[in-house]
């Protein structure tokens, strides 16, 4: 059956095909779910990102109604993300309404950039960041992130460095000042997430009996809520201390609460600090001031969260997920969000492992999921200003505690030392310098690794014996591609070969090359010049029908070319001295083609 013009235009009506009571219980509880562990992590989501509690609220609801409209894996959930929030907080530190506003314009543009990357298909310039790259940036960033709430975890009060290095000075110099209670509770409340999280590791047999099964299935409902339950009592107890008129923690305030208002994205902003001859005067900032200010963050936020969210979606929808129908629906979830004062969101890993684990059934547990932050909005935030920031900067150390994959250095070791490379720029230079230069670093590795392996291809030099006994220089290259910045390399091969084993014809392997470029092809007819010069023959050996006709646009008559050991045989007994003249003729030799299914063989080869 067809899709019908609405399931065309909107791609997500499709899942009410067949929508029965069933799919409905099912989405509602993993929806519930998801939105006990959100709601908690979207407030410390938004203290990371330097705003105010609501704005992680206002963030977590929109993305996953739009993602059930237009998205196609039912698992994926849309929203803050402790990455994204720690790239908001660079732009969000200078006070008053301009955090906020910037952070909003930025989810705006977010959304702008990743729909172009949807229309022009550029999707795969994800495929450029490499998985060690990837490693790395995200350990850096977990280990950013967690420098970065060690203050609010131990109760220090003050400002703190704007880098690694300095955050974790400034702690080590406060040190002295840090709060009894706030650090007693900020390391218990991350034993108890860390304890409860082991929870979901008992496994209930199936033949275990309905007790069994429903202690296991309660060991796993508080494992998955152990956020909420956490803040949950860390709010109670800071709720009957302050009844009692004491303050033992540094709490979260007051939340605004309610459904953000629909607007446009702001487009200007007022700096209340850093203008005026002495830098205290508020100065009014244009949508180019505010580009300005934003920066590299504009192009380097949406790379980051397709990133993240392309690789959810292959972890749970497989090879059937389509990337542009994916970027469509993150780009709108920005867009749509920052109507809404969303700062920038994307798919979470960990919040689409509790939908998965939840038994979700369709796209449309995202939209309970924001139901119920929008109750929580309109509800629960009076409640708010009672939760410990301790409790908060607890829920994020314990999440972002598992993205540091050390786990993959081993292999990497073993395997390819090469690959550990820029990975380790790329975590060392986002510790020192900042994420977004630490991760243009280690691409721009990893490009170079692949650029010298295109200027200095793999080629393998000997010398061989044809059946008759005529000895010849075999050079063949281990890689499908031949560029122009390979033709210097091959030239001072083929010299040093040539002044090693003697004045001997030069057979060039070309069964393995597919694709060989105008310069390089040109480059080859140099060198065949130079060898003429020294009466030694060049000889092409099996090239492709491709590789061949730009041969013969670039050496025209010079070209000789064999395609099976047998020619290769007449060839050079045609070319070998006759007679004591102690010349070689070179002629022309026209053959065909091998048919596909016949592999020439090669002379006996002797290692040089």
């Amino acid at each position: 059956m067809g899709l019908s013009r609405v399931e065309r235009v909107i791609p997500g009506t499709r899942w009410l095909r067949g929508y029965t009571g069933q799919f409905v219980v099912a989405d509602l509880i993993a929806g519930i779910t998801v939105g006990l562990t959100v709601l908690p992590q979207g407030l410390a989501y938004a203290t990371l990102a330097g705003l105010e509690p609501q704005y992680g609220l206002y963030s977590a609801f929109v993305g996953g109604v739009v993602y059930a409209l237009l998205g196609g894996c039912r698992e994926v959930t849309i929203g803050p993300t402790a990455l994204l929030s720690l790239m908001t907080s660079r732009h969000t530190g200078y006070g008053g309404a301009s955090g906020p506003q910037l952070a909003i314009l930025l989810c705006f543009l977010s959304g702008v950039v990743e729909l172009l990357m949807a229309v022009l298909r550029l999707g795969a310039l994800v495929d450029l960041i490499s998985l060690p790259v990837t490693v790395g940036f995200t350990s850096a960033t977990a280990l950013i992130i967690g420098a970065s709430q060690l203050k609010a975890l131990l109760g220090i009060r003050g400002g703190s460095g704007s880098g690694f290095a300095s955050t974790v000075r400034t702690v080590v110099e406060k040190l002295p000042e840090a709060r009894i209670a706030d650090s007693i509770l900020g390391v218990v409340s991350i034993a108890v997430l860390l304890a409860m999280r082991k929870l979901k590791d008992i496994k209930t047999p199936p033949e275990a009996t309905r007790g069994r099964k429903t202690l296991g299935f309660v060991c796993w409902l508080i494992a998955t809520a152990r956020n909420a339950l956490v803040v949950l009592v860390t709010s109670f107890v800071a709720f009957y201390y302050d009844q009692r008129g004491e303050r033992p923690f540094i709490l979260t305030g007051t939340v605004k609460s309610g459904i953000p208002d629909f607007q446009l994205p702001p487009f200007s902003t007022v700096l209340p600090t850093g203008g005026g001859p002495n830098g205290t005067e508020p100065v009014p900032v244009g949508f180019v001031g505010m580009i300005e200010e934003l920066g590299a963050s504009i192009a380097l936020v949406p790379i980051i969260a397709v990133l993240g969210n392309v690789a959810i979606s292959k972890a749970f929808g497989g090879s059937g997920i389509n990337p542009t129908r994916e970027l469509v629906a993150l780009s709108l979830s920005n867009i749509c969000g920052s109507f809404f004062s969303s700062f920038p969101v994307t798919g979470s890993f960990s919040r689409s492992a509790v939908n998965h684990a939840s038994g979700v059934k369709t796209p449309i547990g995202g939209i309970y999921t924001g139901a119920l932050v929008l109750l929580a909005l309109g509800v629960l935030t009076p409640y708010f200003q009672y939760i410990p920031k301790a409790a908060l900067s607890a829920v994020i150390i314990s999440a972002v505690i598992f993205m540091i994959e050390y786990e993959v250095i081993r292999p990497l070791w073993r395997c390819s030392k090469r690959e550990l490379i820029p990975g380790a720029v790329t975590f060392v230079l986002s510790l020192i310098i900042g994420v977004e230069l630490g991760l243009l670093a280690g691409v721009l590795t990893d490009l170079a690794f692949v650029v010298y392996r295109t200027a200095r291809p793999l080629l393998t030099v000997s010398v061989a014996d044809t059946a008759l006994g005529t000895q010849y220089i075999l050079i063949r290259p281990n890689h499908s591609l031949l560029y122009f910045p390979a033709v210097e390399w091959v030239r001072n091969v083929t010299s040093k070969a040539i002044k090693q084993h003697g004045n001997i014809p030069v057979v060039f392997d070309c069964r393995l090359v597919n694709e060989f470029d105008y310069t390089a092809a040109t480059g080859l007819q140099m060198l065949q010049k130079e060898l003429e010069k020294k009466k030694i023959p060049l000889i092409v050996y099996g090239s492709t029908n491709e590789v061949r006709k730009l041969l013969q646009e670039t050496l025209k008559s010079s070209l000789i070319e064999v395609t099976n050991d047998d020619e290769l045989e007449v060839l050079l007994q045609e070319l070998s001295p006759a007679d004591g003249a102690g010349k070689h003729e070179l002629r022309e030799v026209v053959t065909p083609l091998l048919s596909p299914d016949r592999a020439p063989p090669i002379a006996e080869l002797e290692d040089s």
